[in-house]
């Protein structure tokens, strides 16, 4: 059974290592950034949003362990307010990739459930890369309904093709 536990510092550390250039890489693919901006815009983005790392107000970082107690994944999410309610937003969920397909991000969302009861919340929200089809079946599976939809359409030689493809299941704000 998976579960969620407070991220160490020590993981943090790991997790904004590879993170930051997944999510990088991940706005490179989905056309919305180019390969030369997308570092420095990824750096800036992260600083912005955990501008005190593990100790920014309001925001929620957790490893995500399998019965042995062993770190999987990640979860992190914010407080947000959405549909005029104090909400979890959620920015970044992933399991290492030789432990996907164990079911660990489904009950790691069902014990994010338990802790937005806990903190009085009204709900959970996130964005999904259009290409994240596993993701979108995952959250459909869970009882996430879409709230909007972006499209983007490239239009001539400069246009650039997003969706070529996205490491990262970090979610966008």
């Amino acid at each position: 059974m998976s579960s969620l536990r407070p991220m160490t510092e020590s993981e943090y550390v790991v997790w904004k290592a590879e993170t930051v250039p997944a999510y990088a890489a991940g706005k490179v693919a989905s056309g919305q950034w180019s390969k030369d901006e997308s570092l420095d815009l990824s750096h800036k983005e992260y600083q912005e949003l955990l501008p005190d790392g593990l100790n920014t107000k309001d925001n929620y970082l957790f490893s995500i362990l399998d019965s042995e107690a062993m770190q999987v994944g990640i979860l992190w999410f914010a407080i947000k307010t959405k549909f005029a309610a104090k909400i979890a937003f959620v920015f970044d969920v992933s399991v290492r990739p030789d432990r996907q397909r164990e079911g660990h991000a489904h009950r790691a969302f069902i014990s994010l459930e338990e802790e937005v009861k806990r903190l009085g919340l009204s709900g959970i929200a996130l964005h999904v890369f259009g290409n994240n089809t596993s993701a979108q079946a995952l959250y459909a599976k869970l009882g996430f309904h879409p709230t909007n939809i972006s499209l983007y359409k490239a239009v001539g030689e400069t246009g650039a093709e997003p969706f070529h493809r996205a490491d990262s299941h970090r979610q966008d704000a």
